[in-house]
């Protein structure tokens, strides 16, 4: 399955020219024959851990924006959004169908507390996952890769590959490839790691977009700036990784469980 990382750098609280600017991506994609395209996080207004502005249910101009171009180019895609919800708003990845449908929505679960978006937004609570042209998918958000447990259990629903819209900066990009490459040999898995780039009001990014296979390799890294990110994602390469080197049957997950209530040693 050919896969697209669409690596760019959003007009800042500006849903709607973002949306415009996305046209000709989805263009690039369908050309190249991608089956999925992926954005970075909260693409359509950039990342702000604090903002109060452009919170959209899922009716609002950004998944309708972005359902309107996946059945007109017949692509899957997924995107990112400030979702609307009581007490705060949640930080949302969706994932839609090539017909426009919506086939998963997943909230953060591990918001960026370092930069206080705890204050401003609610951390999700549930997994999720879709399918789409034989690959399992699994979905998370930037600050979530720093937390291995939640890949475990999508390494324990049989995920292929796990997507990650992010807005990581370029102080801590060292961490990006680190974490990338950790998941998804741990798990046996793909994960897709989709940054921004660029300059906004809250920090500076640099990128460099990557996917890793199930043995932890890099098989597709962007530069810098804007870019259109290309590889494929094969179910059989996971397929191959488990069954060879089978080490999901040595985890002892009652053990663990065991462990931590016995507390410290």
């Amino acid at each position: 399955m050919r896969c697209c990382s669409a690596q760019i750098k959003g007009v800042w609280e500006s849903p709607g020219k973002t949306l415009e600017r996305a046209e000709d991506i989805f263009d690039d994609a369908t050309r190249s024959g991608a089956a999925l395209i992926s954005f970075p996080e909260q693409f359509a207004t950039c990342w702000d851990p604090g903002s109060t502005k452009n919170i959209e249910d899922i009716t609002g101009q950004t998944v309708t924006g972005l359902c309107r171009l996946a059945k007109k180019h017949s692509i899957a895609v997924v995107g990112s959004f400030r979702e609307t919800c009581l007490p705060k708003p949640k930080n949302t990845a969706i994932a839609i169908g090539r017909y426009g449908e919506i086939l998963a929505r997943y909230a953060k679960i591990h918001l960026f507390t370092p930069g206080h978006e705890d204050h401003a937004f609610s951390p999700g609570t549930r997994l999720t996952t879709f399918t789409f042209a034989g690959v399992r998918f699994g979905l998370a958000i930037c600050y979530d890769l720093r937390f291995p447990e939640i890949f475990r259990l999508y390494r324990r629903e049989s995920v292929d590959a796990v997507i990650v819209p992010a807005a990581w900066p370029e102080s801590r990009l060292h961490h990006w490839e680190l974490f990338i490459r950790s998941r998804a040999a741990e798990n046996q898995m793909y994960i897709v790691g989709v940054n921004t780039t660029g300059t906004n009001p809250v920090d500076r990014y640099a990128g460099m977009s990557m996917t890793a296979d199930p043995y932890g390799t890099i098989i597709a890294k962007a530069g810098k700036e804007n870019e259109l990110l290309y590889y494929e994602i094969d179910p059989r390469v996971v397929e191959t990784a488990r069954r060879d080197f089978p080490v999901e049957n040595d985890h002892k997950d009652d053990l663990y469980v065991s462990l931590l209530r016995k507390g410290p040693i």
